[in-house]
This record gives structure tokens, C-alpha cells and sequence, in this order.
């Protein structure tokens, strides 16, 4: 078996490493191994907080179409239950908006959900 070389790959390797640890502070963007730590751990926390960001948007979406919802007299979950029976499928993403940009809009699914209620 042919030896083979490491050096070019290596190189390449490294390099990388160091090119997505530019605009790092101090050590952390000459230093390999420092380098080669805080980019770990900064893909990590994209990593995590990728998964965060779909979280806190949808809480967010939630308290507003609770308080556009208390503000026409029904609960978050009565408000949600009624637009089912209702057969309004519409996501909490457009219902927050919904909720800021035109209240009277918001007003007739509220009542729309009401009425299913019964």
C-alpha cells in the first residue's frame, strides 16, 4: 500500500478552522488549537439555539393572540378551540400578525370562534 501524505488535507483542515474563527478576540483567532476550540463550541450554540429560536418565536405568537384574545373576551384556549370547531386552520404565526396589524380582523375570528363554541 502506497504512503500516503497528510500535510495538504491537514493544511486545508486548519485553515478552515481559522478562517471561521476571524473577528474572534485575542488568541482565539491565531492560536489553532484556541481557534479550533471556540469554533467548536460557537457551532454548538448555533447548533442549540437554532432549535431555540422555533421555541421563543411560537411563545411569543402565543401571548400575543392570548392578549388579542383576552382583549375580545375569550381565552387563549377557548379562542384556539372555537377556531377548530370553526374549521378555521390558520397557523399561530398568522394569527399573531393578525392580532397586531388588524384587531378588527382579529375581532371577527374571535366572534367566528365564539359562535362554534355555541
Amino acid at each position: 500500500m502506497p504512503r500516503v501524505k497528510t500535510n495538504v488535507a491537514r493544511l486545508k483542515r486548519k485553515n478552515q478552522i481559522l478562517e471561521h474563527a476571524k473577528g474572534y478576540f485575542g488568541r482565539r483567532k491565531n492560536l489553532y488549537k484556541t481557534a479550533k476550540e471556540a469554533v467548536e463550541r460557537a457551532r454548538k450554540y448555533a447548533y442549540r439555539d437554532r432549535k431555540n429560536r422555533k421555541r421563543e418565536f411560537r411563545r411569543l405568537w402565543i401571548i400575543r393572540i392570548n392578549a388579542a384574545a383576552r382583549i375580545n373576551d375569550m381565552s387563549y384556549s377557548r379562542f384556539m378551540d372555537g377556531l377548530n370547531k370553526a374549521g378555521i386552520q390558520i397557523d399561530r404565526k398568522s394569527l399573531a400578525d393578525i392580532a397586531v396589524r388588524d384587531p378588527n380582523a382579529f375581532a371577527q375570528l374571535a366572534t367566528a370562534a365564539r359562535t362554534a363554541q355555541g
